[in-house]
């Protein structure tokens, strides 16, 4: 189908004529895909290769096949943990039967049964007794199908959107890929060796050869990392010339900090408080990341800060993604900071108060009889008024975004506020550099003395009915457990159809004399579920991987990990940190799906003897990348970009290149694509 020459690459995808379903149309605005340019720069995160069609008595395990055939036989059935997949039976012309699993996917069953397909993917089980595990399929006919041999590109996908869908809509959409303007100027282009933005498109979607699309994706990744690198360098400029309120540093006041603590800052802990106290002795704004390990101390580092700037008669703000995690902030900061510092006081700022309580908290911080404001991105309303900002902590559960930043900036009045941010994420060294370039950072690779290591470990379907035990043993003792519902990446609202299935099994089968909650993403009220269990109410919360990683239940004993492989070294680190929190032994119990691989399970056991946040930050970047430790989207990089953030001597070129453009063009002026470009990816105000 021709699309109509009145179509840019700034039109709807629907300006394209192909019909899109709701569903499809959903799938496509939670990726972010709204325009035709959107949609051909969403290019495949990989190809698979899977040649001409086998027959099914010559797979081996391992490899990558193409099977054609027809189901014979498609059944619903669950697995050990209640986990919903269809069992099918694909028998091919030569007699041989194929046992093919999909996982998710319910609906296949209607749109499949007796019907002739063509199925890609890799071969699992025994040579006698081959399996597929959610293999890519088409309906066959007598037209030879484009996505089946040879290469087939693999989408990130989200909600009901299908790789055969986006195949589809790129086809249309590539005879418009002319119209692309040239980003990179031609002596970088020259210099690097890479395509035209044009020719990466193309290839990128359409690839005769995987080496043509391994090209593509390479212009692809250093035009990701050159904006990113050339937004770091105007962003330090721009901070260059703000001036912020020198605060003196006072030994006293560090005295006082110190021995109301009750216990003693560890040596990495000193070295970051510091590096914080030499900073806001300049009148250079501060823009420092605090990077540590759950259970670090990160927030008694801030609290001294704070104290610093109290001192020097200026105020502070700290930010949480949620209320729970600011109420939680709010009693560290209380405990760690009033005794001390009599006049010091510490307010709450939050959506929920009710508005007598708004009212009188608004008028303390407007007048500077609040010393410290935590809240909520309620912060950054323009009700909110301060005497005289001195410090903007940010506990940055996302990437804080720079129009936000500025925001806070701009309640200071006189002067720019000092600027922190604490990372809920280990992040190795190199790593960060790369993603907060613009950023001065420290370390806290070091844990409190005392601290009991929780015991990890992975268990089998043998070992579940043990695992249910022990929870039952600990909520007996009065303690609390936690279970995680497994990582769905097709869709949130299938990942919360699934944790409610898992709650009421729990409920109904294995606890029945328990009191259990639920909570996940699409809960409005799910800050009221985190504080029921805070406080006892509940003994087992059943979450979706949205819980809040941050927040606190030193009761908590048991943390319970359901199709664990799905998940990074990293995040199930984190999980695993909501436990030991108090003075029982605590475990974390990871249960790997009925479709992991050994390899996956293999992983899984690493953490079991490794309790080091940062150790297994470097192995999630080694497994699985850096796009997986950080979250690709949260930063606006593809994962290809993330990868080479890895690469220290290329990162050191795009640098370089960085440098030189702004050398001959400060404002990017003379390149006002790629200037584009830079400000849509951090969104700077500066250049908008």
């Amino acid at each position: 189908m021709a699309v109509a020459t009145s179509v840019t690459l700034d039109s709807p995808v629907t300006a394209l004529g192909i019909s899109i379903k709701p569903g499809y149309r959903a799938g496509l605005q939670k990726m972010g895909i709204r325009t035709i340019r959107d949609l051909l720069l969403e290019l495949p995160y990989d190809w698979e290769e899977f040649g001409r069609s086998s027959p099914v008595a010559w797979l081996q395990p391992g490899e990558q096949a193409t099977v054609t055939g027809t189901v014979t036989g498609i059944r619903l059935a669950f697995s050990r943990n209640r986990r919903r997949y269809l069992d099918a039976s694909v028998q091919d012309d030569h007699g041989g039967v194929l046992r093919v699993l999909w996982f998710n996917k319910p609906w296949l069953q209607r749109e499949l049964a007796g019907k002739r397909v063509v199925l890609a993917g890799t071969v699992k089980g025994r040579p006698q007794h081959p399996e597929m595990v959610n293999p890519d399929h088409e309906l066959a006919g007598p037209e030879p199908k484009r996505r089946v041999g040879g290469l087939m590109p693999k989408y990130h996908l989200s909600a009901d959107m299908t790789n055969k869908k986006m195949a589809e809509l790129v086809t249309a959409a590539l005879p418009l890929a002319d119209q692309f303007e040239e980003t990179l100027p031609e002596g970088v282009r020259s210099r690097h060796r890479l395509m035209s933005l044009v020719e990466a498109v193309r290839a990128g979607h359409a690839a005769d050869r995987a080496s043509d699309w391994a090209e593509a994706r390479r212009r692809f990744q250093f035009e990701e990392l050159l904006e990113l690198q050339l937004a770091f360098l105007l962003l330090r400029s721009e901070f260059a010339h703000e001036r912020a309120t020198t605060v003196p540093y006072r030994q006293e006041v560090i005295d006082a900090f110190k021995a109301g603590l009750g216990f003693q800052l560890t040596n990495a802990q000193r070295r970051a408080t510091w590096d914080i106290f030499q900073d806001l002795q300049k009148d250079a704004p501060m823009n420092r990341l605090l990077n540590g390990d759950v259970g670090a101390g990160k927030t008694a580092v801030a609290a001294a800060a704070v104290a610093m700037v109290h001192a020097a008669e200026l105020q502070s703000v700290v930010m949480a993604p949620t209320e729970i995690l600011a109420r939680q902030h709010l009693h560290k900061f209380r405990a760690y900071l009033e005794e001390s510092f009599p006049d010091l006081k510490v307010e709450l700022l939050v959506s929920g108060q009710p508005a007598a309580e708004r009212r009188r908290v608004l008028t303390a911080a407007a007048s500077g009889h609040c010393a410290l404001l935590v809240g909520t991105h309620a912060l950054i309303e323009g009700e909110v008024q301060l005497a005289r900002l001195g410090l903007a902590v940010v506990d940055e559960q996302h990437r804080f975004g720079t129009r936000q930043r500025e925001l806070l900036r701009e309640k200071a009045g006189a002067g720019r506020p000092h600027f922190l941010a604490m990372t809920a994420t280990p992040i190795p060294r190199s790593l960060a550099l790369a993603v907060y370039g613009e950023m001065a950072l420290s370390v806290i690779d070091e844990l409190p003395p005392g601290r009991t290591p929780v015991r990890t470990r992975v268990v089998t379907a043998a070992g579940r009915e043990r695992a249910y035990q022990l929870v039952r043993d600990e909520v007996a003792a009065g303690r609390q457990a936690f279970v995680i519902c497994p990582l769905i990446e097709e869709s949130e609202k299938l990942e919360v159809t699934a944790a409610v299935a898992e709650y009421e099994r729990l409920q109904r089968e294995v606890f029945p004399n328990l009191k259990l909650a639920l909570v996940h993403g699409r809960l409005k009220e799910k800050d009221a579920v985190m504080e029921d269990f805070r406080a006892g109410r509940s003994q087992v919360l059943v979450a979706t991987p949205v819980i809040e990683v941050g927040v606190d239940v030193p009761n908590a004993s048991v943390m319970l990990v359901e199709g664990a492989e799905r998940f990074g070294l990293a995040q199930l680190h984190q999980f695993r940190g909501r436990v030991g929190r108090g003075g029982a032994q605590s475990y974390c119990l990871l249960f790997a799906g009925d479709d992991a691989s050994d390899k996956a399970v293999a992983r899984l056991h690493l953490l079991e003897g490794e309790h080091d946040g940062f150790k297994l930050a470097h192995e999630d970047m080694r497994l699985r990348g850096a796009g997986e430790l950080l979250g690709a989207k949260q930063h606006g990089l593809t994962d290809e970009a993330m990868r080479g953030l890895e690469q220290p001597t290329l990162l050191s070129e795009i640098r370089q290149e960085a440098e030189g453009i702004l050398a001959g063009d400060a404002a990017l002026a003379g390149h006002p694509a790629l200037r584009a470009a830079v400000a849509r990816r951090l969104e700077l105000t500066s250049l908008s």
